[in-house]
């Protein structure tokens, strides 16, 4: 059985597979054109976030009896289409909910208290002390949109800071969201009204692409701060920006993007965003169980030890 790692993983990962008795080739940063030449050999391929295994792709792969992707959702995969072909879809939801909830946590207090700009400015020779003025977490609202495994988490932490937290996610009974000490909305538009900071946590569909949009920001507070460390697009790009530039909400914290890599976006240019590379899993802990989880689900299936689902 043969294995193609597209993009990197840990080598613990890879160990593991070989130890198992499987062939893993890792191509890294192989031309569209290459992959497709060569998918047709394998039985499973591996990706992250960068390779899109689209229809083309899977039409290729001839062999294909698994997909995995090293991280948490899997909207770069067509899982549709790959469950239509008989190709289980697996990745690694847990591996990464810690590191992207902190690195949540790290974005909105780097947007609170001007971090970036206060480091930049005094290596530059400049002690702006007044014009750094930031806010403070303590006794605010904060609104966290979509409730699964890392809106929990990211409430959780934010209570310790003495913030009042609400979520609105339709799935998420109210009962259970009282447990968890936080206040259940039923629209977005009720929590764009009440909440001094928004965080975004729900995972891309054709539902969710754009769910704070221009009418939505119309109707937040002048001072609302915005984070985004789930999926591009959550947040609609040209209406933040219009947003922030025009003073109607004060800043926002953003991971992911539309189009990543990520050049010439225009919410780069403003002082009021910090922005990061798509870091919310890169920690090291993060890769390490990533690659693990995704490789020993990937060994399972190949070698027959649990019973094809679909998507996993």
């Amino acid at each position: 059985m043969k294995v193609l790692v597209t993009e990197k993983i840990d080598g613990r990962g890879i160990e593991l597979m070989r130890k198992r008795g499987l062939q893993v080739d890792e191509k890294l940063n192989l031309e569209r054109k290459e992959l497709l030449d060569i998918i047709g050999n394998y039985d499973a391929l591996i990706v992250r976030s960068a390779t899109k295994v689209d229809r083309e792709l899977l039409d290729s792969a001839s062999k294909m009896k698994v997909v995995g992707r090293a991280g948490n959702g899997m909207d770069n995969i067509d899982v549709k289409y790959a469950v239509e072909r008989k190709i289980e879809c697996i990745n690694a939801p847990d591996s990464n909910s810690i590191a992207a909830a902190e690195h949540t946590i790290a974005l909105l207090l780097a947007v609170c208290r001007n971090l970036p700009k206060g480091d930049s400015t005094l290596r530059d020779g400049l002690w702006e002390r007044s014009r750094l003025m930031g806010v403070e977490l303590y006794d605010k609202t904060v609104g966290i949109v979509g409730l699964g495994r890392i809106g929990k988490m990211v409430a959780a932490r934010l209570q310790a800071f003495g913030m009042r937290t609400v979520a609105y996610d339709p799935f998420i009974p109210e009962l259970d969201m009282a447990r968890l000490n936080v206040k259940k909305v039923d629209t977005i538009d009720e929590l764009m009204k009440i909440c001094d900071f928004i965080t975004v946590h729900m995972p891309k569909t054709k539902d969710t692409i754009g769910l704070i949009g221009e009418e939505e920001l119309k109707l937040a507070k002048k001072d609302l701060r915005i984070i985004n460390c789930a999926r591009g697009g959550l947040v609609d790009e040209n209406a933040l920006y219009t947003a922030l530039v025009e003073g109607r909400i004060a800043g926002a914290g953003i991971d992911v993007f539309v189009e990543e890599p990520c050049t010439g976006n225009p919410l780069l240019t403003l002082d009021n965003v910090v922005a990061t590379p798509h870091l919310g899993a890169s920690t090291r802990e993060a890769q390490v169980k990533a690659g693990i989880m995704t490789a020993e689900k990937i060994a399972a299936i190949l070698l027959g030890e649990e019973e094809m689902t679909g998507t996993r």
